[in-house]
């Protein structure tokens, strides 16, 4: 339970605070996830809000930055007195927020980072829920789209030295053990590394056909010019990290890099989807699905924002502990999935409300990322 010394003083008010990256070169995520917010509070305010109140969104920056996280989580709960706390883009982040989150008893729901250990973190009772990807079924998911494609099971990985990456080594070990294979090159990089060639050639002179990234854009882009450089071009599969602007800083070299993700407003829509990108354009001034970037953000922020005010109308209680045990209770037809229910407290896995059979396999193709089922590079594997 939360600590009486931390705890708010005031009642808890109809507000939700978001602490995510609004500078910095991941500010296209704190917009997505605002964004999808947005128009879900829009919608649940013209509903009559919540226990008869409007609900309000705080963006608070932390710029990617663990300690600021941990300042804006205290911040939310404290000061602003908020129901709950919207997580952001970076993992290394949202690890950091885990102690604040239980220290204050606040409920927290990721709408991005998706190391495992965030959710999975061993707390009981556990405040953090999450509508987003989970990093140990991603990388099975990724395995198995690599294995499609690896006429011999050669599989690189290429993990960014942080939090997020470094959690992932043992998620993507695990996922290729469970196929029966090992990896046959694991490099890691930094950020703001310009040439990666040294790996690049240890995994090509290992005979891998097929790199699995744990990148950001950033770094993806100096990946896949390092390969260029040298003359290797294996198949690409990324986890989410490099959805955001690769094709733009790389150009044509990303053209068939596969991302993993959970969402896409390319291609046919469910009537849901339809109404919310009528949103985007209205109110965003998006005239083409083309131009949305970080489509997943956006959904997840706006799936996860409809189940918050499910959980409140349930609790009858803007109380933190009512909501966070009303949040198993929540069932709804959400925009990525159906969620029922949305989490299960007898499951330490379903603090996670998105499942593995959710994800979706994307590709960059000429700046954009689209749907790979029916893309130019769908051969059929």
């Amino acid at each position: 339970m939360s600590s009486p010394s931390l705890a708010a003083t005031d009642a808890q008010q109809p507000c939700i605070g978001n602490s995510a990256a609004i500078t910095g070169p991941a500010a296209f995520s704190g917009q997505a996830i605002r964004t999808g917010a947005e128009i879900a509070i829009e919608e649940i305010n013209q509903q009559g809000g919540v226990l008869g109140e409007e609900l309000r969104l705080i963006q608070y920056d932390d710029a990617g930055a663990p300690p600021r996280a941990v300042d804006n989580t205290r911040r939310i709960a404290l000061a602003d007195n908020c129901i709950a706390i919207l997580g952001g883009y970076h993992s290394t982040a949202a690890v950091a927020q885990v102690e604040p989150v239980h220290a204050i008893g606040i409920p927290y729901i990721g709408v991005w980072a998706a190391n495992t250990s965030v959710v999975e973190n061993g707390r009981d009772p556990n405040f953090m829920f999450r509508v987003s990807a989970k990093d140990k079924w991603v990388a099975r998911f990724l395995v198995e789209e690599a294995l499609k494609v690896s006429p011999t099971g050669k599989i690189a990985f290429f993990y960014e030295n942080t939090g997020w990456g470094n959690g992932a080594l043992p998620d993507v070990n695990a996922a290729m053990s469970e196929a029966g294979v090992a990896l046959v090159a694991a490099e890691t990089f930094n950020w703001n590394d310009q040439d990666m060639t040294p790996q690049v050639m240890r995994a090509r002179d290992a005979g891998a056909e097929v790199v699995i990234v744990w990148a950001l854009d950033r770094e993806g882009n100096q990946l896949l010019r390092s390969m260029d450089r040298v003359g290797y071009m294996p198949t690409m599969i990324g986890a989410w990290g490099i959805s955001g602007n690769l094709g733009e800083l790389a150009g044509p070299l990303a053209n068939g890099v596969r991302v993993m993700q959970t969402y896409s407003f390319m291609g046919q829509q469910s009537e849901l989807g339809e109404s919310v990108l009528a949103r985007l354009k209205a109110d965003y001034g998006i005239d083409d699905p083309r131009e949305i970037r970080a489509g997943s953000g956006i959904a997840n922020a706006y799936d996860a924002v409809h189940i918050l005010a499910d959980a409140i109308e349930i609790a009858g209680s803007y109380d933190w502990e009512a909501v966070r045990q009303a949040l198993y209770e929540v069932n709804r037809d959400g925009l990525i999935a159906s969620y029922r229910p949305a989490f299960d407290a007898s499951d330490p896995e379903r603090q996670d409300a998105l499942l593995p059979e959710h994800y979706l396999l994307t590709a960059w193709h000429d700046g954009v990322l689209i749907p790979f089922a029916g893309s130019p590079y769908d051969t059929g594997d």
